[in-house]
């Protein structure tokens, strides 16, 4: 479903023209970078555009492979409100619910549904509209059915966008769902629901430092700081953090 990337094929070219520069990216924790490198979408970050004069915005975004074999980037602006104008009143709630839905891209002049069927979900970080062709998840959701057993009933709750809870071969809670920001389509979670639905969203310490500067996560938002600007607050929290990896 998703490409994968080389550190050294990430487009720092296009990027930094966004303000987003290398020394940002690579002071990304590890496990953000591991996403932007299997394809998936970045966290929210910071950039800088110039249109008669220079604006701040945030956006997430992703690497593309394009025809000709190369790397590009596809940039998902955080938007100030959901855009749901495409889905009926029931699609809109279960959306609005954090579920996936199936849905078409279009209808035709007969107002009937044009296209293939796709999965839709929304990114709470960026309130953007996902979507995937049903069919590249159709095969994942086919070898978890046969490798979990599962029945026509619960293939059926996975594909209406429902978390689902069954006991593994271990006789261990797992939990799966849709979830269009992971590898492969489905995200599993060790425990219940509750558990499968919190691990979707990643808990961020204030201070994240890097190699050249640190990400600060303030009000909801990341911001970069460089070193040489690091408040005398960062700077006493950088020395706790040193100490800490000493023990």
């Amino acid at each position: 479903m998703i490409n994968h990337f080389e550190e050294s094929e990430i487009p720092y070219g296009t990027l930094e023209r966004f303000g987003l520069t290398q020394e940002n990216i690579e002071d990304l924790p590890v496990d953000v970078l591991q996403n932007i490198y299997n394809g998936r979408l970045s966290l929210v970050l910071p950039i800088t555009t110039e249109d008669g004069e220079t604006e701040t915005a945030r956006t997430r975004f992703s690497l593309e492979r394009t025809s000709e074999g190369g790397v590009d980037v596809l940039f998902y602006p955080k938007l100030d409100e959901y855009d749901l104008n495409l889905f009926n009143e029931q699609q809109k709630q279960r959306l609005l619910e954090g579920k996936a839905i199936i849905g078409y891209l279009e209808s035709n002049e007969e107002n009937k549904e044009a296209g293939g069927k796709r999965f839709f979900l929304i990114d709470p970080e960026s309130k953007q509209v996902l979507c995937v062709p049903m069919p590249v998840i159709g095969r994942d959701m086919q070898y978890v059915a046969d490798r979990y057993h599962l029945t026509g009933a619960e293939m059926q709750k996975l594909q209406n966008g429902d978390a689902l809870s069954i006991l593994n071969d271990e006789d261990e809670e797992i939990t799966m769902g849709i979830d269009l920001n992971s590898k492969t389509g489905i995200r599993f979670a060790a425990g219940d629901k509750q558990t499968w639905k919190r691990e979707a969203k990643r808990e961020w310490d204030k201070y994240n430092f890097g190699a050249f500067g640190c990400w600060v996560a303030e009000g909801g938002n990341l911001d970069y700081v460089h070193e040489e600007d690091y408040s005398e607050e960062m700077w006493q929290e950088q020395k706790k953090v040193g100490m800490r990896f000493q023990r």
